[in-house]
């Protein structure tokens, strides 16, 4: 008997009809056989109004009552699923983070899996033909709700996938991994099958199609990912082991991130703790940072790196702390940048994708501000007003 783990987004189960029709097709497989789990968001735009209820009652809402709000969403959805389910006949059994057995750790708000429960859902799977799973939550050590944050619910499903050693599916509104964003680039192809690596590059960059630890941790445990439109026919895109992806390119996708804060810190005093005492707070923060790069010279160093402009508020307050400690810092922030960048496998064995990449840019009269290299990736940053046509000029490049 075939067992497999299916995850649908907000949008898939953005009302009631879709929710009624994704139920008629987890029976049609049922009948044929199968036994599932399957991992539901929350119905789209629930969580946003959720924390704009927040907004209205409070400025500094603590992290654990927020959490325990937010993942009232997923568990709408399971139930609705569920429902629907039954009254077409088929077993079911909806199940909260906490009866799944999802133990988490870290912080309310950005938690990560620390175990999961197999014998729970194992067991469950034996008396029922469906399962469903609310994603995007766990529960700590201290039987505290949590969240797993931004793409919680692609975790939660691989992280099953990965504990029942199941294969993983994850139903969108897209038909698969494009090699840009369609909507900038209108001439993108579609992937068809991708390695773990570039896929994990290509979502920390800014190809928000699946979050970046859903990947790993199906890369770690070799567990396939399906990722296609909700009910469609057409043909979405496999992630899997390099070892299996027909075609290696050079370059295989290209992406955009816009919502960057671009900062630069410069220091005359060379033998200046700066940089330890900023990047300690980062991690105290669990702010990312990426797009580092640093030079040093006689006059002092300078410091250029990119974060997420969700981080700003906490950003500022760190760098109002760190310039108490180090009055001679001079510090530049910028929010009308974005980051473009070129992944791609082949990078690793082919030469002169750099040079390829520079003239374009500079064919098309496009200035950056920093540049940053990976094993598989190459990223500039660029004026915001820039980024698409940016994509574009790389895109057009390298024939994505």
């Amino acid at each position: 008997m075939k067992n497999s783990v299916l995850k649908f987004g907000g949008t898939s189960v953005g009302d009631f009809e879709k929710i009624k029709d994704i139920a008629q097709s987890l029976k049609d497989r049922t009948i044929l056989g199968e036994k599932l789990i399957v991992v539901v968001s929350a119905m789209g735009g629930t969580t946003d109004e959720l924390l704009s209820n927040v907004n209205r009652l409070s400025p500094a809402p603590k992290d654990d009552h927020i959490a325990l709000l937010v993942t009232t969403g997923e568990q709408q959805t399971i139930s609705y699923l569920s429902i629907v389910l039954e009254e077409l006949g088929v077993r079911t059994k909806a199940m909260t983070g906490f009866q799944a057995g999802i133990k988490t750790f870290g912080g309310h708000m950005k938690s990560r899996i620390a175990d999961i429960d197999r014998a729970c859902l194992v067991s469950a799977l034996e008396e029922h033909d469906v399962i469903v799973v609310a994603g995007f939550q766990g529960i700590n050590e201290d039987n505290e709700i949590t969240t797993l944050g931004r793409g919680g619910s692609d975790t939660t499903a691989v992280a099953i996938a990965a504990s029942c050693n199941m294969p993983c599916e994850i139903y969108t509104d897209v038909e698969g991994v494009y090699a840009t964003d369609p909507r900038v680039y209108k001439k993108a192809k579609r992937i068809y099958d991708i390695s773990y690596d570039e896929m994990m590059e290509m979502s920390a960059l800014g190809a928000g199609v699946l979050e970046t630890r859903s990947i790993e941790i199906a890369k770690n445990h070799s567990i396939p990912i399906y990722l296609g439109k909700t009910l469609s026919d057409e043909k979405g895109t496999w992630i899997m082991q390099e070892t299996e992806v027909l075609e290696r390119k050079a370059v295989t996708g290209a992406a955009l991130d816009e919502d960057i804060i671009h900062a630069t810190v410069y220091e005359p005093e060379v033998d200046s703790t700066l940089i330890f005492d900023l990047f300690k707070r980062f991690e105290e923060e669990e702010i990312n940072v990426d797009m580092i790069s640093q030079a040093v010279g006689s006059e002092g160093f300078q410091l250029s790196f990119t974060v997420k402009d969700t981080e700003s508020n906490r950003l500022d307050q760190i760098f109002a702390e760190t310039q108490m400690m180090h009055p001679d810092m001079v510090l530049t922030r910028h929010t009308d940048y974005a980051k473009v960048s070129i992944i791609g496998s082949g990078m690793r064995d082919m030469s002169g994708v750099a040079s390829k990449a520079f003239m374009a840019l500079n064919e098309a009269g496009i200035k950056f501000y920093q540049t940053t290299t990976s094993e598989i990736s190459i990223s500039y940053v660029v004026d915001k007003n820039h980024g698409e046509n940016a994509v574009e000029t790389l895109a057009t490049a390298f024939g994505l």
